[in-house]
């Protein structure tokens, strides 16, 4: 059995690719002694059910299954030393910075910790999250559910599918599906447009055949023992079924990929303000809460696209995190605070530290809606332009990024909001 210590310079929760990031950089840049706490029984998180390939593209430059990239930090936070303490549960954390766990194995543990990185991923929403009518037949999966079975349990679960929502795990189970021999039927959005990848819509649906409905959804579900069939209608500007759209789909199988939820109870029970936007905490640029020491970064912070992007935020979180337990970090309470305006639903960080305007800021978003030849506009609080960047397309299932040089930072006023201009 290991033996954990009870002081640790810097812990880290969650051992998926967020989590592995994060403490292998802070073990780089100089703190000796990191520990991660997962509550699965292996490290490596969802990547270790995300068996098809496309991973890795930007930080390996290469094309990567899921386990195979989880694997390669696996192995780096492995020969770094640093222990893994799997199976195990954390409770709570607290203000400063002591975090209560439990596991079989060790039972009731408390560890203090210089400083706290926040990695526990994000969870499905399910059924009964966006109150679809109709019976409660067995027949029924989140996405996510789905492909655990199939890819590691080895359990097929259905042979006629209707999947409900286009984000990228139902695409690619859409595919999966129809790979292990299933009928997908139709793929049903309530938007008017995807809200996964691209490539994915293409590699997933196009290329299979597999029809997409937008602006349409499920409003029955029949089925006593089993599903038997679902109702699918089309939807007006306000989501509203149109009378009279309806068709019924005989299906045995119904996944849900309706959207992911930041894990967040352990921020919200250690008093992090969160942020409505994102459901995720609020950070600075260097991946701080709004309590010191403690950081948050990937999808318990906001949901990703890509694991490259999860990878670059968690080195981010990971380097902070040990500068702060070693008293090189560079506090501030003065901020530059970051607001989204039209046609963009959030943004991450939410404030930059007024004391690093000498460093160039990447700052995440979402855009609301589909936008082709448009401009990213930043203005002052007065309404002052410091800044324009142009895109000739953006969706909402794509993350946007752009980066604030100390040119750009050194004219903002305490505030800077970001939004679409000349929307078409």
């Amino acid at each position: 059995m290991a033996v954990f210590e009870r002081n640790y310079d810097v812990i880290v929760i969650g051992a998926g690719p967020a989590g592995l990031a994060a403490a292998l950089k802070a073990k780089q840049t100089g703190c000796e002694n990191v520990l991660i706490i997962e509550r699965d029984t292996q490290a490596g998180g969802i990547l270790n059910q995300c068996i098809h390939n496309g991973f890795g593209l930007h930080y390996f430059k290469e094309e990567l299954t899921g386990p195979e990239y989880a694997d390669r930090f696996i192995e780096e936070v492995k020969n770094a030393g640093i222990p893994i303490m799997l199976n195990t549960m954390v409770l709570d954390i607290t203000k400063d910075r002591q975090v209560h766990a439990v596991s079989p194995e060790e039972g009731f543990c408390a560890f203090n910790a210089k400083s706290i990185v926040l990695a526990m991923g994000c969870r499905e929403r399910t059924r009964g999250a966006i109150g679809i009518p109709g019976t409660r037949p067995a027949g029924i999966f989140t996405a996510g559910t789905a492909q655990r079975y199939v890819n590691i349990e080895g359990y097929m679960v259905g042979k006629r599918v209707v999947i409900l929502g286009s984000g990228d795990i139902g695409l690619i189970m859409a595919r999966r599906m129809t790979l292990e021999g299933a009928k997908v039927l139709a793929c049903v959005e309530v938007m008017p447009y995807s809200g996964g990848l691209n490539r994915n819509i293409v590699q997933c649906l196009e290329d299979y055949g597999i029809p997409l409905y937008l602006s349409h959804t499920i409003v029955d579900i029949k089925g006593k023992n089993r599903v038997e069939s679902v109702t699918v209608a089309e939807v007006d500007a306000q989501r509203k079924p149109i009378k009279g759209t309806e068709t019924e789909f005989e299906c045995d199988t119904v996944l849900l990929s309706v959207g992911l939820i930041p894990e967040n109870e352990l921020t919200r029970k250690a008093g992090i303000e969160i942020d409505p936007r994102t459901n995720g905490a609020s950070v600075d640029e260097s991946m701080q809460t709004d309590t010191q020491g403690i950081f948050a970064c990937g999808n318990v912070l906001h949901v990703h696209d890509l694991v490259d992007y999860v990878t670059a935020e968690s080195f981010k979180a990971g380097e902070a995190a040990a500068k702060y337990a070693m008293s090189v970090f560079e506090k501030s309470d003065k901020y530059i605070k970051v607001e989204n305006g039209d046609g963009v639903s959030y943004t991450v960080p939410q404030r930059i530290n007024a004391n690093n305007t000498d460093k160039t800021c990447e700052i995440f978003f979402r855009v609301r809606g589909i936008y082709k030849n448009v401009k990213i506009a930043v203005d002052t609080s007065d309404g002052k332009r410091i800044a324009s960047f142009k895109r000739e397309h953006m969706a909402p299932g794509e993350m946007e990024k752009i980066a604030l040089p100390p040119q750009i930072l050194n004219q903002a006023d305490g505030k800077i909001k970001i939004y679409i201009e000349n929307q078409q």
